[in-house]
């Protein structure tokens, strides 16, 4: 079981930065692939970035470059630092998290953060 805690969206201008953060309450972390998905309306929810247990990661080609997932153990959280913002990753950016062991991998998800990117 985990909960996952997102923070640090907002209202960002073209080009900006901005830094998410997710964290996980569970006693588990080391099990879990933890990522950054995100969903604007009208589309399907998206993979954004993930990193699993070994610190490898994965990006969307429509980020790399861009955004670094990073995660620190012993704080349970999630970073994702979005550089080079366009509108086009104006969404609500979702946390996701399963744990590696079971064969189901259900998904976890937080309550979701909105970015949004315009002048």
């Amino acid at each position: 079981q985990i909960d996952l805690v997102e923070s640090g969206g907002g209202l960002v201008q073209p080009g900006g930065s901005l830094r998410l953060s997710c964290v996980a309450w569970t006693s588990t972390f080391s099990f879990y692939v933890m990522g950054w998905y995100r969903q604007a309306p009208g589309t399907v929810r998206e993979m954004v970035a993930t990193v699993n247990p070994g610190g490898g990661t994965d990006y969307a080609d429509s980020v790399k470059g861009r955004f670094t997932i990073s995660k620190d153990h012993a704080a349970h959280t999630v970073y994702l630092q979005m550089n080079s913002l366009k509108p086009d990753d104006t969404a609500n950016y979702y946390c996701g998290a399963y744990d590696i062991r079971t064969r189901t991998r259900d998904m976890y998800w937080g309550q979701g953060t909105q970015v949004t990117v315009s002048t």
